[in-house]
Formats: structure tokens, sequence, C-alpha cells
């Protein structure tokens, strides 16, 4: 059997990779990094680290760094409401979820922004679990009509029930872990089952440039005793928080996600982490971070393919766009950022649906978006490498009249080599026009 090849997108040398690796222990080591919660603190001091507690700083040493990157598993495996779907986290499988977390959404009705409401994420639930290319759901809306206290389990609470997919979710404050570990628990049948079987992902967003909230600390303390995985996401902007140079944003964005990484093995060995991020270019004329700038996927896929040379799990958010509407900039962006994800084989894409650098979701991009990742996904299928005669055998008594529509290997071939996308437009100019020249 002739090995099908799996397409690839690449940007940095092993050579490079090993030298931004490197810069990052250094800056780890001699710089330290900023850590603000008690516990963690108290981890670090009894591995032995260097602490200034006044400062809340903390220098973390290389080896301590490779241990935990040792002790960080390469595969996570999640699973959905039932327990009884798998997804596998790692290596080059590829999985997406819509953006998350906006706080608008796209009137679909008016096709203009407005606070998003309990209703609307209901819809955006119920339609993401529908969706064939989309694995994940997300808590991707926060309601406006719901109490800040509990919009963080409220929307993970939604999320549960009203949909089977595993859920990419976090918190918003230190109190918000217990009650949505508690839901996650109750769903699976405990929290022994919820460890064996995880059925989230929880996000956990250090401040750059190298600074670890009180917040997102704890959610990596909580989310490592717990079984859930950390999701880590750093979020550095080139030339204002993180270097302007896209090496130099790589280097700090390894050492951000390093330490989240040793905080969560030092709360449980072996705990699962994922090397992710939502850094951006920044644009100084505008004073916008543009999730669909040609930099920023750049970015994402360099750091994924560090990250997959630390063996580790990845995610990236890539497949939204900066637009304000469904417009050709919501395409083509949305279009070109998955496709670079799933060619770099980011584990997590985290994205579809989402515009307006990742403050607004719109239920009609994401069913476009849904077929966006599919056409993504079959890329990365390959090309279909067979042994047996590749085609010679259907030529033989080839005449003028020679035709393969009736052929039997065309019937056997035709729906596991094409793809049948329900909403892209393939009419003829005349049926499209007869159908009231509708657009997507």
């Amino acid at each position: 059997m002739i090995k099908t090849i799996r397409p690839k997108l690449e940007f940095l040398s092993k050579e490079f990779i090993q030298k931004i690796i490197e810069e990052a222990h250094e800056i780890l080591e001699k710089q330290g990094v900023f850590v603000e919660n008690e516990e963690a603190l108290k981890l670090f001091k009894e591995a032995g680290m260097r602490v200034d507690e006044q400062a809340q700083r903390v220098y973390i040493t290389q080896q301590l760094a490779e241990d935990s990157l040792a002790s960080s598993p390469s595969i996570i495996r999640l699973y959905d409401r039932t327990g009884e779907k798998e997804f596998i986290v790692g290596k080059d499988h590829v999985h997406f979820d819509p953006g998350s977390a906006a706080i608008t959404i796209l009137d679909h009705k008016t096709s203009a922004e407005r606070k998003a409401v309990s209703e609307d994420l209901v819809k955006f639930c119920r339609l993401t679990d529908c969706l064939e290319h989309i694995d994940f759901q997300s808590t991707g809306i926060v309601s406006s009509d719901v109490p800040d206290l509990i919009s963080d389990s409220y929307r993970l609470y939604i999320g549960l029930q009203f949909s089977a997919k595993p859920v990419v979710t976090g918190t918003f404050r230190v109190e918000g872990f217990k009650p949505m570990h508690d839901m996650l628990a109750a769903v699976r049948g405990g929290e022994k089952n919820l460890a064996e079987k995880p059925l989230a992902i929880f996000d956990a967003c250090p401040s750059p440039p190298l600074k670890w909230s009180n917040l997102t600390t704890q959610s990596l303390i909580d989310c490592a005793r717990a079984g859930i995985p950390s999701e880590l996401i750093s979020m550095g902007m080139t030339g204002a928080t993180s270097p302007v140079t896209i090496a130099g944003t790589l280097v700090q964005h390894v050492a951000e996600n390093l330490s989240g990484l040793v905080i969560t093995q030092l709360a449980k060995k072996g705990a699962p982490v994922i090397f992710g991020g939502s850094p951006s270019s920044f644009d100084m004329r505008k004073g916008t971070t543009p999730m669909g700038a040609i930099e920023t996927m750049m970015i994402d896929s360099a750091y994924t393919q560090i990250g997959k040379y630390l063996n580790l799990p990845t995610h990236a958010y890539m497949g939204l766009s900066d637009s304000k509407i469904n417009d050709s900039q919501a395409g083509f962006e949305t279009g070109i950022g998955a496709v670079m994800a799933a060619l770099s084989g980011v584990n997590v894409i985290s994205g579809p649906g989402m515009m307006n650098f990742e403050s607004c979701q719109s239920l009609e991009k994401l069913v476009v978006d849904n077929e966006i990742c599919g056409m993504a996904c079959r890329a990365i299928e390959g090309i279909s490498q067979r042994d047996e005669p590749i085609a010679k055998n259907l030529f033989e008594g080839f005449t003028q009249e020679t035709q393969f529509l009736t052929m039997p290997h065309t019937r056997k071939w035709y729906r596991k080599e094409h793809t049948f996308p329900g909403i892209i437009d393939r009419d003829t100019y005349d049926y499209w026009v007869s159908l009231g020249k509708k657009s997507i």
C-alpha cells in the first residue's frame, strides 16, 4: 500500500524552533514571570524555584520546564455528553469549534450587531450541535441578560443542555470553577468518571507580557487537579504587548505557555494541557488586533509547529474574520485561516462564526464556516494513493464514445473522493437566475 501524503504547512526550521525555545527558557530563568496567585507561588517555592513574593515574580529553571514537558500528555481524549464518542486531541487530528465569549451577535434580521441574550446562546448551541464539521461546542456567547456572577457557569449550563458535543469553556471568576465542575461531573456521573472521560476544555489566558493573573492561575490549578484539560491562550500583540517581529512574539508566546504548563504539572503531574493561543498582529494605524491578518495566521501556524515539536496538543484561534458583516472579507479571511490551520495540523481550531476582532458571533456565518471547515478537512485527507492500477485499466477498449459516467469505478469512488457542500452555489447561471439570484 502506497502511503497517502498528508499536506502540511510549516514556517520554521528545526534549528530555529530550538533557538526560540532556548530563548524562552532563558527569559523564564533570568527574567521570570509574574504569578498573582498565592497557591501557585507556594507550589513554585516547594519545587525549589526562586520566588520574589513581594513582586509575585517567579524564576523558572529550564530543568523544571523540561520535566513538566516530559510529564504532560501528548494526546488528550475528549468525549461527548454520552461518554461514547471519543475525540483525539493531539498529533495531527484536527477539530473545529466556534470562536468563544462573544459579547455581541450579528442579528440576522437587521444585519446589525446587538448585545447577545440567552435566546441567542440557545440558538447558537442548537445550531452548533447539528453542524457536521464542527466537532466541539463552545460557550461562544456571553448573555447580557444574565448576572455577571453566574455568566460563566450559565453559558456552560446552556451548552450542556442543548448540545451533546464536548465543550470549550472557561471561568470569569475564581468562584466560577466549582459550579462549572459540579455540572460537568453531574452530566458524566461523578468526578472520577469526568476525569477519566473529560467533557470540557477550559481556556486560561495569561496577560501579556509574562503574567498570570490570580483567576487564570487558579483555573490552571483547579483543572489540573480535576483532570480537566487546560488550553493555554497566550495573546501577545506584535509591537504592543509582545515584540514587533513575528519571531520575537513566538519567543514570548513559548515562554508564557511553558510557564502555564509548569503550573499545571506542579498542581498535578500528568495533568492534560493544550499549547494554544490567540496572538495577533497589531495594526497601529487603527489601534486594532486583526485576527484575519496574514501575519496573525503565520504566528499561529508557527507556534503550532513549536507545540508539535514539544510533543503537545495544540490550539489556535483561526478561521475567523475581522469583518463586521458577512461579506467577501468575512469569507476570504475565514477560508484562508481555516485552511492554514488545518494544513498546520492545529488540533483545536477556534474561530467559526466569529467576527469583529473576536467580539461578535453570527449564526449565518457559522453555517457558512461549517462548509469552509469541511473543505479544509477534505484538503488534509490528501489524495488517495493506491498500489493497484490508477486509471490505465479504465482506458482498455478506449474509443471516441468512451465516457466515465456509467462505469462501476465511478460509482465506487465518486462519493469517496468528492465532497458535496449543502449551501455553496454550484448551479448553472440560468438555473441560479431562475431561483431568484440568491446569494449565500
